[in-house]
């Protein structure tokens, strides 16, 4: 009788453990990744000042089989050669595959650069290296049984699309001299109506431990970086910049607040993802704004985003301790441009021209005159393969692009989806310019200028295409 009991009692203790670890579990990690070594380099020169911290953050997923990692860059952008250095060292060390991790920049354009061109740039290139592949393997090691839950809110208040239609005859050239229907960030009375439109939408993927506390939230809201962050002058009246996150990293500051956690756990996670902002900026075209202090916008910014998600949170009803998890991943060969023979003609005769009098035509016609050379020579690479994933987890589906992509994409896939929650990461595995819809390229305006964007002006429907078969193959699982 006593063996019996205690052999019920033992598959009774063997059951309950392996419901405790069934069905979902979720893991975080936030590594800082500020550099230490200066003086950097921003994109405003040199420095040696960091004004807030710059961190790799990351949440991982896993129910079965199904497995996704997601990691996010306080960076302009991340490298397709550094994503897949990184994913495969962390394969090595988790046995998770490349194919399941997810990696994209959040588009600070205050990130220090990496490189190999002087002391500051190598041990900055080390250093977000190494950041990105501890976030991962952090995030993979910590799994917990967790649950998920899926909601969105709308914050319309700062999203402004930039490119914009002109009153007649106040269009200014473009960088080969002749004249576009529409102008990028225009000032003045002579605004006519924008060419585009926003996406409002604030999304959120909120997860939880099986008991509810707060473990990580991925957010996703289609803007620009928001910028006017202090500067240091120096002895001698220099004026430097200083390193910042953006309003990406004071999101995930406040975050945690917005979700009662005075004291949040150590192990929580909050991150913003940039969603399709590619002609998405801050700057109210319509009205003047008040002066405004420096970082304060991007506070401004940073507490209405989280006001919006801290009121998606409260929609969600149910999270769910079992969602499917699933991750597929395409690469996707696109088509170089190729100029016409007008085209190259015209960026010869501008490049025998003095500087001063190429920037009097427009201060990036050097650039595009020299790149509609170079793509039109035989030696160009025709084609590039990229890498696109459509991820699942439960009723979300989150997509990602290398580009810095315009709305009316991630509208377009938003509307088509078979998912009743989808949104899109930009800038991720990689970076390769804007990536305008046909419609925006027939335009012209600088996200269409050769350079900035740089595949055939199809590429948009091609990778639209692919995504969204993408979708509903992971729909039928």
């Amino acid at each position: 009788m006593k063996t019996s009991l205690y052999i019920l009692l033992l598959a009774l203790c063997v059951s309950t453990g392996v419901r405790a670890q069934s069905g979902l579990r979720a893991g975080t990690a936030a590594v800082d990744i500020s550099p230490t070594v200066f003086p950097m380099q921003l994109r405003s020169g040199k420095s040696k000042y960091v004004h807030d911290p710059l961190h790799v953050r990351a949440v991982a997923f896993e129910n079965g089989e199904g497995r996704v990692v997601i990691a996010l860059m306080d960076a302009i952008g991340v490298g397709r050669e550094m994503t897949d250095e990184a994913k495969a060292i962390v394969a090595k060390k988790t046995g998770w595959k490349p194919e399941q991790m997810l990696v994209s920049g959040t588009h600070t354009h205050t990130a220090p650069k990496g490189g190999d061109t002087s002391p500051g740039r190598i041990a900055y290139e080390k250093t977000r290296r190494e950041g990105l592949v501890e976030a991962l393997t952090k995030a993979i090691e910590s799994l917990e049984p967790a649950k998920v839950g899926f909601a969105s809110d709308e914050e319309p208040s700062e999203v402004y699309n930039r490119r914009w239609y002109l009153k007649p005859g106040t269009m200014d050239r473009n960088p080969l001299g002749g004249y576009d229907q529409v102008r990028t960030n225009a000032g003045g009375d002579r605004l006519l109506k924008p060419a585009g439109p926003t996406d409002p939408e604030v999304c959120v993927v909120d997860v939880r431990t099986r008991r509810g506390r707060a473990l990580g939230l991925i957010a996703n809201y289609s803007l620009h970086y928001v910028g006017g962050i202090p500067k240091v002058t120096e002895e001698g009246g220099k004026v430097v910049g200083m390193a910042s996150a953006d309003y990406y990293g004071e999101f995930a500051r406040i975050m945690p607040f917005r979700l009662r956690a005075s004291k949040p756990p150590e192990n929580f996670v909050a991150m913003m993802t940039n969603g399709t902002s590619g002609d998405i900026n801050n700057i109210d075209f319509y009205r003047k704004r008040s002066p405004r202090a420096p970082f304060e916008q991007i506070q401004i910014v940073a507490h209405k985003t989280a006001d919006a998600a801290w009121r998606a949170v409260k929609k969600i009803e149910t999270y769910n301790e079992n969602p499917k998890v699933a991750i597929l991943q395409r690469e996707v060969t696109l088509k170089y441009r190729t100029p016409s023979r007008e085209q190259v003609d015209k960026a010869i005769e501008l490049m025998k021209l003095t500087r001063k009098e190429r920037d009097a035509i427009n201060k990036r016609t050097g650039s595009v005159a020299s790149n509609t050379i170079s793509y039109a020579s035989p030696e160009k690479e025709r084609t590039e393969s990229v890498i696109i994933q459509a991820v699942r987890i439960g009723d979300q589906a989150i997509l990602s692009m290398p580009f810095e992509v315009l709305v009316e994409i991630g509208l377009e896939i938003k509307e088509k989806s078979p998912f009743p929650h989808t949104f899109t990461i930009e800038l991720a595995n990689g970076g390769y310019g804007y990536l305008p819809p046909p419609n925006q390229h027939k335009l012209g305006g600088y996200e269409t200028w050769l350079g900035t964007s740089r595949f055939e002006k199809d590429s948009s429907v091609i990778l639209v295409k692919n995504l969204l078969q993408m979708l509903a193959e992971l729909k039928g699982l």
